[in-house]
């Protein structure tokens, strides 16, 4: 490529950069999808996707010939293997086509990359990421894609399986290989071993490449900092300095303090693994990268797939003449690692917790200051986020032996601060909105037209660009903002990108290099751009965390882990609302995962939303229990011992044995002589209350176009519990004709209804609705899932038990009572008709049964009298005729 024919300005740098690194994911995307699908769990694609070709009996012989003679072709010689094949190579045409052109676009992407990369390399681009931040960011993102891509191509385990057997049909079918086979299977052959085969292929971009991983060497290790250095620099704090909480949070480099420290740590080690020739001459260079492997074990991929860097890199170097120094340097830095970074991670999340903590409490109170100090706020974001994926990826890849530093039971309440923030950035957006519009018109404006008006060379193409900037900005105003006028600022951010690239080749005319503040100035105008149009996409950039979808074990078992906790069971909602993040992962290139990662975001949530309601049921259960058993003192049978001894007492009579401890009178639980002494029910109380806080944090929440309700999930488990718990309450015993008195029942429902009444004091749910539901089912004869109620309890056992008796003779009525006694027999019955019958015990039932139940009960009666009545009849009937004859 000619240096002469060349010419910068018009090889699109910023655009081709732009398009690369958004199809570079997008075919990640598939890679990673044709990987998975040989596995268990299916990100894209039927579950039974996995080419039945690959597992087809047949059609074995011919795939492992297929393999072992890859990438030749021979059709000829070997008629017996390949006779199946001949049978089925329209269907496996039609099958493999979707993988075969995928390795295609991954072939195609290369040559669009490496194309690309000599470009960058003839124009002498000159990369910063603190001055060109989005030319620099976008180069070293390309250069991971790419790295990322062929060593996914190297894990899929049936790519030449798939490949071979596609060509081999093509060849029978078409009478000659397919045009791209060949390149295609040397390319697979090549990059066997990707890094190694890669590390030969950078050698003419390793100037451009260490120059842009250099420009980190301000960036990474400001970023790479222990939790201490975090907070005696007071990191994240807006009351640490009360008199400059009003001023902006500003910075030289504003673009690079919410950038990824696990996407510098991907462009620091495999950067300079690629370009590892400047690791022996630059010490900048090596302590970079000393200290990017010192602080983790492994790298993500893409999603779940991960690296073990410091393996990976020993074998790479082992076999380079005059690398001992740095594979020692490699095993000191695993060691490190080991040993340190999981107590390093730990600590920084634990403090930022409560930086995050502290920040979203701030900002609900005040936030007008999410103005000023939005900056602050995606910072902390990013940090979180980071951490989080960090432990994510580590805690199956780390040695048992250092397992504590894995498991983090408040992840929870990290999580959840994230979220917090979240919602707040998403509810004031129009308050940032109108900060950032009066900045950018009434400042950024009046700065950049200075700048611009004190270059010494300004070529023409380049001032219009600026002269655009200065007028976009200045014709903002905040009426915009009041009407609801929708900003988009993506011209003026490409156009910016584009500008980075006109100026940063050799021989430019204005060259950012020589004028650096301007570089940094349009990254600040930039920062403040997004602030107004692009909230959202901050959002998913600094704290999206759908990586936890091809995580779920690990998700679900730190959900379990958090209602374990009570403390931690309030921050429980952070997990349901983590699947809202889920589609962000998704990708155009693969549409086809999009259902099977949707489905899985609505299992996941619904699952999580089940078990916190789950969880609060069985809490108010318990509490209705124990204020079931509290009621159940107050009743009138046991008195008779309270007043048998308050009897004897007062004449002095000696009880029956000595020392007979006296009985603890109702509502001696209440006396506290001590606050420290916590009893069973305050237990539950607070576990109820920290867990409603969760179920009550968000009204409903959207996951893939479905709205989820967490207080309705609750509703529905209270009627259902409040159901079975009345039925259960009447205690009846179809064997022993046991039941309990409608007085007892009454009180004990009371009892619990009053506990259900106070959750209204914790969840916003109408509770009144629960009692109507259920308590008017339980007034017909069964229930809306067929089960038997009290009604029907209560009028079987009124029928079969104690109207049967009174047939029999063993019971009567006495009008003195208004009540059924029982009669002196030789059986005695095992129960007292009088406690089951008088005023009081009607009334109670009554008032459980409501007018529905007593109707059903009367009719039910009145059937089963006029029925004995009838035989009456027909037995004085039969007596007449005996005594006419």
């Amino acid at each position: 490529m000619s240096r002469s024919v060349l010419q910068p300005s018009q090889q699109k740098l910023a655009e081709k950069l732009t398009i690369l690194n958004d199809r570079g994911v997008g075919m990640l995307t598939r890679l990673y999808n044709i990987k998975k699908q040989g596995q268990v769990w299916k990100a894209c694609g039927d579950p039974k996707a996995k080419p039945s070709y690959l597992i087809d009996k047949n059609l074995e012989s011919a795939v492992k010939f297929i393999v072992r003679k890859f990438p030749a072709v021979e059709t000829r010689n070997n008629n017996q293997q390949l006779a199946q094949l001949q049978k089925e190579k329209s269907e496996i045409l039609k099958n493999l086509a979707l993988y075969y052109f995928t390795f295609v676009d991954v072939m195609e992407f290369k040559d669009h990359v490496c194309e690309l990369l000599n470009t960058i390399d003839v124009c002498q681009v000159f990369f910063d990421i603190t001055v060109n931040f989005d030319l620099t960011k976008n180069y070293l993102d390309l250069i991971i894609t790419y790295t990322t891509l062929m060593i996914l191509l190297s894990r899929i385990e049936e790519r030449k399986a798939i490949i071979g057997l596609y060509n081999y049909a093509h060849e029978m079918t078409h009478g000659a290989s397919d045009r791209e086979y060949p390149r295609l299977g040397q390319m697979i052959v090549d990059y066997e071993n990707p890094l190694k085969k890669m590390m030969e292929e950078f050698v003419p971009h390793s100037k451009s490449l260490s120059d842009a991983l250099i420009s980190l060497q301000m960036v990474y290790p400001r970023r790479n900092l222990s939790a201490d250095q975090w907070r005696n620099a007071q990191l994240l704090s807006l009351i640490s300095a009360p008199s400059t909480m009003l001023n902006p949070a500003q910075s030289d480099t504003m673009p690079c303090e919410y950038l990824s420290l696990d996407a510098m740590e991907k462009w620091i080690i495999f950067g300079f693994i690629l370009c590892h020739g400047i690791l022996n001459t630059d010490a900048t260079a090596l302590n970079l990268w000393k200290l990017a492997l010192q602080s983790s074990s492994c790298l993500s991929l893409f999603r779940d797939e991960v690296f073990h860097i410091h393996k990976a890199a020993e074998d790479l170097f082992v076999n380079i003449r005059g690398y001992n120094k740095r594979i020692n340097d490699i095993r000191e830095c695993k060691e490190a690692a080991v040993s340190h970074a999981g107590s390093m991670h730990r600590e920084r999340r634990k403090f930022l917790r409560s930086a995050l903590k502290e920040l979203a409490t701030v900002l609900s109170d005040q936030p007008g200051l999410l103005g000023p100090k939005a900056l602050f706020v995606f910072m902390a974001l990013s940090f979180a986020r980071d951490e989080i994926i960090w432990l994510l990826r580590h805690a199956d890849n780390m040695p048992k032996k250092s397992a504590d530093d894995f498991i983090d039971k408040h992840i929870a309440e990290l999580i959840f601060y994230m979220e917090e923030l979240r919602a707040h950035v998403r509810k004031y957006g129009p308050v940032m909105q109108r900060y950032y519009v009066q900045y950018l018109s009434g400042f950024d404006a009046v700065v950049l037209n200075e700048l611009v008006q004190n270059l010494s060379v300004c070529p023409e193409d380049e001032s219009i660009i600026m002269s655009s900037f200065v007028n976009t900005m200045t014709s903002l105003s905040v009426k915009q903002v009041e009407d609801g006028e929708v900003f988009d600022f993506r011209g003026m951010r490409l156009d910016w990108f584009r500008l980075q690239a006109y100026t940063s080749v050799s021989k430019a005319s204005l060259s950012l290099a020589d004028h650096r503040e301007l570089g940094k100035m349009m990254n600040t105008i930039i920062f403040h751009t997004k602030m107004v149009d692009s909230l959202v996409e901050m959002l998913v950039e600094t704290s999206d965390l759908s990586i936890f979808c091809f995580y779920s074990r690990a998700f679900e078992k730190m959900f379990q882990q958090c209602l374990e906790l009570p403390s931690q069971s309030r921050y429980s909602i952070a997990f349901p609302l983590l699947c809202t993040h889920f589609m962000s992962c998704t990708h155009e290139l693969c549409p086809e995962e999009r259902h099977h990662i949707g489905d899985r975001s609505l299992s996941l949530c619904n699952m999580f939303l089940d078990e916190m309601a789950k969880q609060a049921r069985n809490l108010i259960t318990d509490i209705c229990t124990e204020q079931c058993t509290l009621s159940d003192q107050l009743l009138p049978k046991h008195c008779a011992k309270t007043i048998s001894q308050a009897v004897n007492k007062k004449s002095k009579k000696q009880t029956g044995k000595k020392g007979e401890p006296e009985r603890e009178k109702p509502g001696v639980e209440s006396m506290r002589k001590n606050r420290l002494v916590v009893t069973n029910l305050d237990k539950l109380h607070t576990a109820l209350s920290e867990l409603c806080f969760s179920i009550n944090y968000v009204p409903n929440m959207v996951v893939w176009e479905h709205t989820f309700t967490p207080r309705e999930y609750l509703t529905s488990h209270l009627e259902i519990r409040f159901t079975k718990s009345i039925v259960g309450m009447t205690m009846y015993n179809q064997a022993t004709q046991e039941i309990a008195k409608p007085s007892e029942l009454l009180t004990s429902v009371r009892a619990y209804m009053t506990v259900l009444q106070s959750i209204e004091n914790y969840v916003q749910i109408d509770i009144t609705r629960v009692f109507n539901n259920v308590l008017l089912q339980q007034t017909q004869h069964l229930d809306s899932h067929g089960e038997p109620t009290i009604t029907s309890l209560y009028t079987n056992w009124y029928l079969e038990t104690l109207l049967r008796q009174v047939s029999n003779g063993h019971i009567a009525y006495f009008p003195a009572m208004k009540a059924f006694v029982n009669l002196p027999t030789e059986n005695e019955l095992t129960f007292n008709a009088e406690e089951y019958s008088d005023i009081s015990e009607m009334r109670s039932l009554s008032e459980l049964l409501g007018p529905y139940g007593m109707k059903f009960l009367s009719e039910s009666l009145m059937w089963h009298i006029s029925s004995q009545v009838a035989e009456l009849k027909v037995i004085q009937f039969l007596s007449v005729l005996a005594l006419k004859h």
